[in-house]
């Protein structure tokens, strides 16, 4: 069975490092760091805070179109193509394939966001900064970043077991939104003292992804350090969530008619 999730998550890998959009995005993202080189050379003394800003949210931001873009197609493209029928005639169940496609996605985000993370390096050391040890915080953000995409990851396949691309992309885009407001969302809850809404935030609160924990580009630009309970509680927090969400995947794909 475990060789089965591999194979699956191998092949998914190769089929989307040869999709040129996803190439296209990383060309982009590096573009969007060389550009960050020129505003740090005119924003004299800064460098180093406005090469870190725009190069970790670029990372952030097309790391974020690349997972939802081809999350949202990783089951309807096998379906479209009628390739799920032969795969899953074959002994594998429907959640060693899914878990497969999440593996193998994971995979390709981990190959492309280093890439721009080289790039965002590259920008450092061109712009004459040698690394320090403050430079770890953008280690930390870069993998903070990840945490994320897998979060992301996951809503897109799960939307993705039942829904069309386009609503799925819409889903997966609200779920992010959210999160990331959603502490926003629980304060302005107990800002209006009243009883109902105050009670349908708090509930909000706990049940959507907080992404807010996972934003430190401002700390790791100014080079302040990241606790290290921050990091194991992320991680935590991501492990248990994404599994939460993909065992939800799993049932509502087990229990849909490929027909």
């Amino acid at each position: 069975m475990k060789m089965m999730s591999g194979a699956v998550a191998i092949n998914t890998f190769r089929e989307a490092v040869r999709d040129r959009v996803l190439y296209n995005l990383v060309i982009f993202a590096l573009m969007m760091m060389g550009a960050a080189i020129l505003v740090g050379q005119i924003s004299i003394g800064i460098e180093r805070l406005v090469i870190i800003n725009l190069g970790l949210s670029a990372i952030s931001v097309f790391g974020l179109v690349m997972a939802i873009f081809m999350g949202v197609g990783l089951v309807y493209k096998e379906i479209e193509k009628r390739t799920l029928y032969s795969l899953l005639s074959k002994p594998i169940y429907r959640w060693e394939f899914l878990v497969g496609k999440y593996a193998g996605l994971l995979l390709t985000l981990a190959v492309n966001t280093s890439l721009m993370a080289l790039g965002l390096a590259a920008a450092l050391f061109y712009v004459g900064r040698p690394f320090l040890r403050s430079d770890l915080s953008v280690v930390v953000g870069i993998y903070f970043i990840l945490l994320e995409l897998a979060l992301v990851t996951a809503f897109a396949l799960f939307f993705s077991c039942f829904s069309s691309p386009m609503l799925s992309t819409l889903f997966t885009l609200g779920a992010y939104v959210t999160g990331v407001f959603a502490k926003d969302i629980h304060e302005f809850g107990e800002m209006t003292r009243n009883p109902v809404i105050e009670g349908t935030t708090r509930v909000l609160y706990f049940l959507l992804p907080n992404f807010h924990n996972f934003n430190v580009v401002a700390a790791a630009a100014h080079g302040d350090s990241i606790p290290f309970s921050l990091i194991w509680q992320n991680t935590l927090y991501t492990l248990l969530y994404a599994a939460l969400v993909l065992l939800g995947a799993s049932a509502v794909f087990s229990r849909r008619n490929l027909k």
